[in-house]
């Protein structure tokens, strides 16, 4: 089998795993909620950062306060305004609410805000520069290649391939499927994901063979 051969192959492969939905490693995030029942947590504040920014957020029934059963992607969305992880599947099947906490992939929608009491977490609007406006060349790489289509799981994606090339900055794509395996695009853009982090990566892509480190970097106010 050809090299072109075997890499359309593993593509293939990852279409058709995606298939069939699953959560994906989410054992160690997995929030303390069942049917709607929430273990008591004597909790009364936690702490966390969120972008490189700390917070101390009050945990109650209050108003202004966290509930106990609120999850992550609610608060980042309703009390931060950080809307680029969506909400999608509700069960951690669908990878659109990915964010990184404490370097690990998660989907936002399995995890209890409560349960992220002294952990960095980070979305996709933490990925640009905070001073300068430039995107993180993952983004960049996604722009460059086309690896979006309706653009609603691309955040989720993104996040994913950010958290694995900070373990490994050379996967392959067998590497690279495994790791999206818990994230769905029903545009099926995925073939272009590829291209975006072979990109990253100095593989061959569309547009021919890159020098590694050689991702051109834009302006967020150019998305």
């Amino acid at each position: 089998m050809s090299e072109g051969a075997a890499r359309l192959a593993t593509r293939r492969a990852y279409v058709e795993r995606r298939r069939v939905p699953r959560v994906s490693r989410v054992s160690v995030y997995v929030s303390r909620i069942v049917r709607g029942k929430v273990k008591d947590m004597a909790i009364d504040s936690i702490r966390l950062s969120i972008n490189r920014t700390d917070y101390e957020l009050s945990i109650g029934r209050r108003f202004g306060q966290i509930p106990p059963n609120e999850t992550l992607v609610e608060t980042l969305r309703e009390r931060f305004a950080l809307t680029g992880a969506k909400r999608s599947c509700n069960e951690g099947a669908c990878g659109c609410c990915t964010v990184i906490i404490d370097g690990e992939a998660v989907p936002a929608c399995m995890t209890l805000t409560v349960d992220c009491d002294g952990s960095s977490i980070t979305t996709i609007e933490g990925l640009q520069d905070p001073r300068t406006g430039e995107l993180d060349p993952i983004q960049q790489a996604f722009i460059d290649e086309y690896a979006f289509q309706c653009g609603y799981c691309t955040p989720g994606i993104i996040m994913v391939v950010k958290a694995l090339l900070d373990k490994n900055p050379a996967p392959d794509e067998d590497e690279v499927a495994e790791a999206l395996a818990g994230n769905f695009c029903r545009c099926i853009s995925q073939y272009h994901v590829f291209n975006a982090v072979d990109r990253l990566v100095g593989r061959v892509t569309s547009g021919g063979l890159i020098a590694e480190g050689d991702v051109k970097v834009g302006k967020a106010g150019g998305r």
